[in-house]
């Protein structure tokens, strides 16, 4: 049906479209009220019938609808035609312009009818309780009729030479407006009506819907407290059974007569219980193992700690350079460090070197001694050439951190110190020399060198640098440990502050420059945990 009205309002708007240039402006405004009229209907009635509707209860709307927006518009109306018609009587003429409004006003009034009519039709078939009085269609049929009969003499007015007078026009004017205020009062009965039913249904709803959750709402509770009860009793079974596993009595079993779910849970508790019992076993039998094992390695590390120490110059050591004065420092971050640094003095020369391998700890520990004793046999044998020095030290520290498969290399400097002299080679960091006059010089090494131990032939990259030192000048060797250190704000001590502190106290002893070096380092570090070896070592010429 729907779909009908559809066609056919479509087939009006075609010919309008045709026929709209040959009309006059009266004729042009009528047909367009109609258009409206019949595309508002076609909506209506497409709302109604759709099946997106949320309140069935159409009835109570469309009077609603009826009583609020239509009827009230009627007055509206009515009081424009009476102005337009009372100037036509005075002027005894009508302008083209009065007439299209009369005839415009004239289709607002037909499709007011036309939509009163079509709600009382509609609220009349969805009326839920069936006793919707029929004494409101009388109402609507009286006033359908007047209105058609004012609207008949407007139509007239399409006729340029047509003239209504004003009196026909107030007595019209004044039977449709009786009558649209009998149908608002008989509407208005029926909508209170209507309401007062939706209220009681609602109400009855409610009592419905309340003794339904009361109910629902008393028998899960009757439910919840019968389950607790046979809950916590086999709660406080299992809790009496865990204290007597706590304190010791793992042969504990639990015994319960329930066959439902709370009885396997009680199986299954007593076969965790059993395994237990095994476990313990085994985890005694482990814990007597890795007591023994951490005894065995502490007592490995406290050795090889001692052995490091014991490695690093003695004062007594330092004190027999002629010409310099020596101060070292070394301080691992485990028992066990990577850091290095020797004074050695054979045959009148003096080698003086400084060593970090990567990481810390046991293995780390291991290496550092390898390059000390590697040194040491080099210099037992009046090696002096720096490419072959180095390179000897590589090639057997490289071959054993193959064969031990340790994941280090180590960044190895050395010195060869004579009458004011300095011979510096291998890659490692920054060499800091203060002059006498407390100017600062960088001494870049990464040409100088290759990582210890991570290539098997390191002899293209080694090369050596002459530095000439006078009385007075200041020569700091360091390991990464100081430099990258880092305080509780996660910030690095740094390069430059490590020449600060060198640059205030350089006029100073080497063992107080020393002091006042790793005073300000340990400064910085605050309570941060130490990640990293320490090691610095301070030269002062004389």
């Amino acid at each position: 049906m729907s779909s009908e009205k559809f066609n056919n309002f479509y087939q009006n708007w075609q010919i309008f479209k045709l026929r709209r240039s040959q009309w006059s402006l009266e004729t042009y405004d009528f047909g367009y009220q109609r258009l409206a009229a019949e595309l508002n209907r076609l909506s209506a009635r497409v709302g109604d019938t759709s099946n997106l509707i949320l309140d069935h209860d159409l009835d109570t709307y469309y009077l609603m609808d009826a009583t609020l927006l239509k009827i009230p518009e009627i007055p509206k109306i009515l009081s424009e035609i009476r102005f337009i018609s009372q100037i036509n009587r005075l002027r005894s003429d009508t302008t083209p312009k009065e007439r299209s409004k009369q005839i415009t006003l004239a289709g607002k009034l037909r499709e007011l009818n036309h939509d009163l009519a079509i709600n009382k039709e509609v609220g009349l078939s969805n009326n839920y309780y069936g006793d919707l009085s029929r004494k409101s269609s009388e109402h609507l049929t009286n006033f359908k009729s007047v209105l058609e009969h004012l609207t008949e003499q407007l139509d007239k007015l399409i006729n340029p030479t047509a003239l209504v007078e004003y009196y026909a026009y107030l007595d019209g004017s004044d039977r449709v407006l009786n009558s649209s205020f009998e149908l608002w009062d008989g509407t208005l009965n029926e909508l209170d009506f209507l309401l007062q039913k939706r209220i009681d249904s609602f109400v009855a709803k409610k009592r419905i819907i309340s003794i339904v959750v009361l109910t629902t709402l008393a028998l899960v509770i009757y439910l919840l407290v019968s389950f607790y009860r046979t809950v916590m009793q086999t709660v406080f079974v299992l809790d009496a059974s865990v204290k007597k596993m706590t304190s010791g009595n793992l042969d504990h079993k639990i015994i319960l007569d329930n066959r439902d779910e709370l009885g396997q849970l009680v199986g299954a508790f007593n076969k965790i219980a059993d395994a237990l019992v095994g476990a313990n076993q085994k985890i005694t039998v482990l814990n007597d193992r890795l007591k023994a094992e951490n005894m065995r390695m502490s007592a490995e590390i406290d050795v090889t700690r001692k052995i490091q120490q014991m490695l690093l110059p003695k004062d007594r050591d330092l004190k027999e350079v002629i010409g310099l004065g020596i101060a070292g420092f070394m301080e691992a971050a485990e028992k066990v460090g990577g850091d290095y640094y020797d004074v050695l003095l054979h045959k009148g020369r003096v080698k003086i070197g400084i060593d970090d391998v990567t990481g810390h700890g046991l293995e780390s520990g291991v290496l550092m001694i390898m390059v000390q004793t590697e040194v040491r046999t080099l210099l037992a044998y009046n090696e002096a050439a720096p490419v072959r020095f180095l390179t000897a030290i590589n090639s057997v520290i490289y071959d054993n951190v193959q064969r031990m498969k340790f994941d280090k290399n180590a960044s190895l400097a050395l010195l060869d110190y004579q009458q004011g002299m300095l011979k510096l080679s291998g890659q490692h960091e920054v060499m800091i020399v203060v002059r006498c006059n407390g100017s600062v010089e960088r001494f870049d090494t990464m040409d100088l060198g290759f990582p210890i131990g991570l290539d098997a032939d390191i002899a293209e990259f080694v090369a050596e640098k002459i530095v000439h030192l006078h009385s007075g000048d200041v020569v700091v060797l360091y390991t990464d440990g100081i430099t990258e250190t880092k305080n509780m704000d996660k910030l690095l001590y740094g390069l430059d502050r490590l020449i600060e502190v060198i640059e205030i106290n350089w006029q100073r002893s080497a063992a107080e420059i020393r002091q006042a070096v790793i005073k300000d380092v340990r400064s910085h570090i605050g309570e941060q945990k130490v990640f990293d070896d320490i090691t610095l070592l301070v030269l002062k010429q004389k």
